[in-house]
C-alpha cells in the first residue's frame, strides 16, 4: 500500500501548535476532537502563553518536545506561520496541516506568502495539507484521530471523503452521521498548495481501508493526472464526485461552431466520462449514490420490479425509471399466475405489484419473494404508504427479511416524513436503502447502472495513421509569417488531406478564364465558396453558393460573388463538386482552459448551433471513445438507417475523428477547428470532409 501520506493519515505522534484553553476557539476545538476521539498515538499541545490544555502539559515551541514529532496541526496567525513552519522543519516534522488562512484565497499579497510557505515546506522534505483547511481525520480504530474542528464525533466506515471546502466538509459529515453513514478517512484540502486531492487519490487507490470515495472539488490542479488516477481508481472502487465553481468559456470561443457549443459545463462531464467518476449533482445525490453502493446494491442489470400498495407512486415510480433509461418489464407469467393467487383479487400482477392498501406483511413477502426469483427482475423497489391499518413495522421486518434472504438489490420508498414512521432506522442498519419519493430512487439506480457498464467496459485502442505532418507545418508556418490566426479553403483542406481525411478536388478561381477551366475538371453539381481568411462563416455571409449544374449558372455565381466579395487583387473563389448523398455531420475541437483540448461531434451543416446534438470528449480518445462519441447524439438512429435509408458506414467516422486527434496532439498550436460538414454516406466511397477551418493559437 502507499504509504506517501502515513504521516499525515496515520501519524503516530501529533503537535498541536496553537492548542488554546479558549471554549470554542479552533484550538480548543481541534486538541479537544482529538482527545475525545481517543487518538491512539501521543499528542502534545504547542502555545508559549498556557501551561497547561485539556490537563495536558504545554510546550512554548515544538523545540522543546523530547519526542519525535510526525504530524503538527498549526493553528496561528497568519502572521506566524512562516516561522512556525520553519521550527517543525528543524524539528524534523514528516508533516503539517496548516489550518490558517490568509494566503491564496485573499489576494497577490496572499498569494507569494502561501509560496513563501510552500518553499519552507519543500526545503525539509515535509507534506502539507492547506492552507486554509478544515482538518484532517483517520476514523480507523486503529488510529482514531480526529483532527478537525468538527463539533459532531462522526461513525466510522469505509469510506474516504477528499473537500476542497472546509465549511461544507463539516456540513457533509454530520448530514453522514444522520444517515448512520460512516468515514474511515477526511480531509479538507483547502488551497492544496503543496498536497492536492490527486495525492490523496494516489494514497487510497489500494487503502483496504477504503472502499468508496466522495470528492467536493471546485477545481482541478492537474486534469491529466486526476483523469490517469482515477481510471486505475474506478475499475476497483468507485469515485463520486460534486463539482462547483462551472466555467464559463465566454467571447474566446465564439469563432468556432466547437467553442459555441462548449460553452457548457461540458468539460467536466467529459472528463468525468471518460474515467469512470460519478458526477453528483448536489450533496443529496452524492448521498445517495454513496448509501446504495455502500450497501453493495450495484445491480446486474437495469430491469426493476416495483412493489406498491398504492397506485400514485407507482405510477410515478415507472415514469421516473423509464426517463432514466431503465426498465419495467412484465413478470414472467408464472410468477403472475402465483401472485393472482396470494394477492386480493383486485391487486394488480404484472409489474408494478400493487398489493392495494389492505396489503399487510403477506401480501409484501409473496411479492418480493417472486420477484427474487423471476428472470426478468434484477432490482426490487418496494414502495410502502404506511396505512392505519396495517403494522408498518411488520413490513419492515418483512422486507429486511426477504432481503437477507435474497440475491437481488432492494431499495425502499416510505413515502412520509421517516423521523415520524418507527422503524425506519432498521433499514438503514440494515443497509437498505430508504427514499422518501421514487424520483430520487431512479436517478440513484441510473446512476449506478452506468458505473456498472464503466466497469465491466472493455479499453478503446489508441491509433497512429501515416501522415504528411511535413506539409502541416508549411501550412501553419506560413500563416504565423504573415501574422494570420486562420486557415480555412484550401489550407484547410490540405490539413485534412495530410491527415488522410477524404475530401472532394477542388480548383481555385480568380477570373473567367479559370472558371472556365475549372468547370471542364470537376463534375457537376458545383460549388463556390469565397476564399477569404477573414470570412469564417462563409453561409452566413452570402459566400456559398451550390448546385450549380451548368456552366451558365457557374458564370452567374461567380459573377454575384464577385460583386459582394471582391476587393482589389484578393478576389478568389474555390470550386468543389458537391456531394449530394449523405448525412451532414460535424467534427470539432476547442481548448476548455481547465482540461485543454476538447473534441466535439454532432450532427452538421448550417444548423449545428440551432441543433446542438454534440457530444464531447477529453482529448486523445481511442476508437472506443470515438463511437461513444457518435453514439452519445440524438440523432444517432439517422446514422444507423431510419424509414428503410441504408445505415452509415460508421468505420469512416470513428477513423476520421481518430485522425483529427492524432492532428491536435502533433500541433499543439491548434487552438480550436471545425470539420463542417463532414459528409458520412453507407457508400465508404462518398464519405468525405467537404468545408474545414482551423484557428491557431
Amino acid at each position: 500500500m502507499n504509504s506517501s501520506l502515513d504521516a499525515i493519515f496515520r501519524p503516530k505522534s501529533i503537535a498541536v501548535i496553537g492548542a488554546s484553553t479558549k471554549k470554542h476557539s479552533i484550538g480548543y476545538e481541534i486538541f479537544r476532537n482529538i482527545i475525545r476521539n481517543e487518538f491512539t498515538g501521543k499528542v502534545f499541545p504547542v502555545n508559549p502563553k498556557a501551561d497547561v490544555v485539556h490537563s495536558m502539559k504545554c510546550y512554548n515551541s515544538i523545540s522543546e518536545i523530547p519526542d519525535e514529532i510526525d504530524l503538527a496541526i498549526i493553528i496561528v496567525a497568519r502572521r506566524f506561520v512562516l516561522e512556525t513552519a520553519e521550527d517543525c522543519g528543524k524539528k524534523g516534522v514528516k508533516a503539517i496541516v496548516v489550518i490558517s488562512g490568509g494566503f491564496k484565497e485573499t489576494g497577490e499579497e496572499g498569494a507569494k506568502l502561501e509560496q513563501e510557505l510552500l518553499k519552507i515546506v519543500k526545503k525539509y522534505k515535509m507534506r502539507m495539507v492547506g492552507p486554509n483547511c478544515f482538518g484532517i481525520a483517520n476514523f480507523s480504530p486503529d488510529y482514531s484521530l480526529d483532527g478537525t474542528f468538527s463539533k459532531m464525533k462522526s461513525l466510522y466506515g469505509k469510506i474516504g471523503f477528499i473537500s476542497q471546502s472546509g465549511a461544507l466538509g463539516q456540513v457533509i459529515m454530520e448530514y453522514a452521521r444522520s444517515l448512520n453513514f460512516g468515514f474511515s478517512m477526511f480531509a479538507s484540502i483547502g488551497n492544496k498548495a503543496d498536497i492536492s486531492s490527486n495525492d490523496i487519490l494516489t494514497y487510497w487507490q489500494d487503502d483496504p481501508e477504503v472502499e468508496i470515495i466522495l470528492l467536493y472539488l471546485e477545481n482541478f490542479g492537474n486534469p491529466s493526472k486526476f483523469t490517469q488516477i482515477a481510471r486505475q481508481i474506478t475499475k476497483k472502487k468507485p469515485i463520486i464526485c460534486v463539482k462547483a465553481g462551472r466555467t464559463e468559456q465566454g467571447a474566446r470561443a465564439v469563432s468556432s461552431h466547437t467553442g459555441v457549443l462548449s460553452n457548457l459545463d461540458v468539460g467536466v462531464d467529459a472528463l468525468f466520462e471518460q474515467c469512470g467518476v460519478i458526477r453528483a449533482d448536489s450533496i443529496e445525490d452524492m448521498f445517495d449514490t454513496a448509501v446504495a453502493l455502500h450497501n453493495r446494491d450495484i445491480p446486474r442489470g437495469d430491469r426493476v420490479g416495483v412493489i406498491t400498495n398504492a397506485g400514485g407512486p407507482a405510477i410515478l415510480a415507472t415514469d421516473a425509471l423509464i426517463n432514466h433509461g431503465l426498465k419495467v418489464p412484465a413478470l414472467a407469467e408464472e410468477s403472475q399466475k402465483y401472485l393472482k393467487e396470494s394477492l386480493m383479487e383486485v391487486a394488480a400482477v404484472s409489474n408494478p405489484v400493487d398489493v392495494i392498501a389492505s396489503g399487510g406483511p403477506d401480501a409484501y413477502r409473496a411479492s418480493m419473494e417472486t420477484m427474487m426469483s423471476d428472470e426478468n427482475i434484477d432490482v426490487l423497489f418496494v414502495i410502502f404508504v404506511p396505512p392505519i391499518m396495517i403494522d408498518h413495522r411488520a413490513v419492515i421486518e418483512t422486507i429486511i427479511d426477504v432481503h437477507q434472504h435474497g440475491d437481488k438489490p432492494v431499495y425502499v420508498c416510505f413515502m412520509g416524513p421517516h423521523e415520524q414512521i418507527d422503524g425506519v432506522e432498521r433499514l438503514i442498519h440494515e443497509n437498505i436503502a430508504v427514499y422518501l419519493f421514487p424520483e430520487y430512487f431512479a436517478k440513484t439506480l441510473s446512476v449506478l447502472a452506468k458505473y456498472r457498464k464503466w466497469v465491466i467496459k472493455e479499453e478503446g485502442a489508441f491509433r497512429e495513421f501515416t501522415a504528411d505532418k511535413r506539409r502541416v507545418k508549411e501550412i501553419i508556418d506560413l500563416a504565423k509569417s504573415e501574422n494570420r490566426k486562420s486557415l480555412i479553403g484550401p489550407e484547410a483542406i490540405d490539413i485534412l488531406k495530410a491527415y488522410g481525411i477524404p475530401t472532394p478536388d477542388y480548383e481555385l478561381v480568380s477570373d473567367i478564364v479559370d472558371l472556365s477551366n475549372a468547370v471542364q475538371e470537376i463534375e457537376f453539381p458545383l460549388v463556390m465558396k469565397i476564399n477569404k481568411p477573414l470570412v469564417l462563416h462563409k453561409t452566413d455571409q452570402g459566400g456559398v453558393v451550390t448546385d450549380i449544374r451548368t456552366s451558365k449558372e457557374a458564370r452567374e455565381a461567380f459573377d454575384m460573388l464577385q460583386r459582394s466579395f471582391a476587393a482589389g487583387d484578393e478576389f478568389e473563389i474555390l470550386i468543389q463538386r458537391q456531394v449530394r448523398s449523405g448525412i451532414e455531420t460535424v467534427m470539432g475541437m476547442t481548448h476548455d482552459p481547465s482540461f485543454g483540448p476538447l473534441m466535439m461531434f454532432g450532427l452538421g451543416g448550417i444548423y449545428v448551433e440551432v441543433m446542438k446534438d454534440v457530444s464531447f470528449k477529453i482529448h486523445p480518445i481511442t476508437d472506443l471513445d470515438a463511437r461513444e462519441m457518435i453514439e452519445a447524439v440524438k440523432g444517432y438512429p439517422l446514422l444507423t438507417g431510419y424509414r428503410g435509408s441504408k445505415p452509415v458506414y460508421i468505420e469512416s467516422l470513428i477513423e476520421t475523428l481518430m485522425r483529427l486527434s492524432q492532428l491536435i496532439t502533433d500541433f499543439g498550436e491548434l487552438d480550436q477547428f471545425d470539420v463542417n460538414p463532414f459528409i458520412v454516406s453507407a457508400d465508404p466511397k462518398n464519405c468525405c470532409a467537404v468545408d474545414a477551418r482551423f484557428i491557431l493559437k
